[in-house]
């Protein structure tokens, strides 16, 4: 299969995700979010074809992309582990799990592990404050973790 044929293919998914909502009030966060979903990011193609079919720029359209903090540029690993830095999680001692979990995994924020399995995100309140530290892994929310239990957490994120 060639590169030209897997554009139009690529188009073809966005275009059809766009035409979803051709009858929605302001269709772009859910048109980014269906297109997530479908790639496990937001490709850089979607961003002209989308500011085409909104009568947008591609530059607004990528201002929205890079706003939020949950759309991606480019394609995330098997799974997503979120740790919490925010001010509750940092009293209760998130930065030195996060700095024994980063290096466990080999990666910085924002990287996959070598063998695509885990990515590693920061997020800035999950709404744990009472069950500080907090993380979330592929959805799943994880309170009052300590080292042994964020480890357990990255083993199973890593088969």
């Amino acid at each position: 299969m060639n590169i030209h044929v897997v554009a139009e293919q690529e188009a073809a998914r966005i275009s059809h995700i766009i035409a979803a909502h051709s009858s929605d009030e302001g269709p772009l966060l859910p048109i980014l979010h269906d297109i997530q979903a479908a790639f496990g990011y937001v490709p850089e193609s979607a961003k002209q074809i989308i500011a085409k079919a909104l009568n947008l720029s591609r530059a607004e359209v990528h201002g929205v992309v890079t706003f939020y903090h949950d759309f991606r540029d480019h394609p995330s690993g098997r799974h997503v582990l979120k740790l919490c830095r925010a001010e509750a999680c940092q009293s209760m001692g998130c930065e030195p799990l996060a700095d024994k979990i980063k290096a466990k995994l080999g990666i910085d924020w924002h990287e996959t592990t070598p063998d695509g399995a885990v990515t590693l995100e920061p997020v800035f309140c999950l709404g744990l404050c009472a069950s500080a530290p907090a993380a979330m892994l592929d959805g799943a929310l994880y309170g009052r973790l300590d080292e042994d239990c964020l480890s357990d957490i990255v083993a199973e994120a890593s088969r």
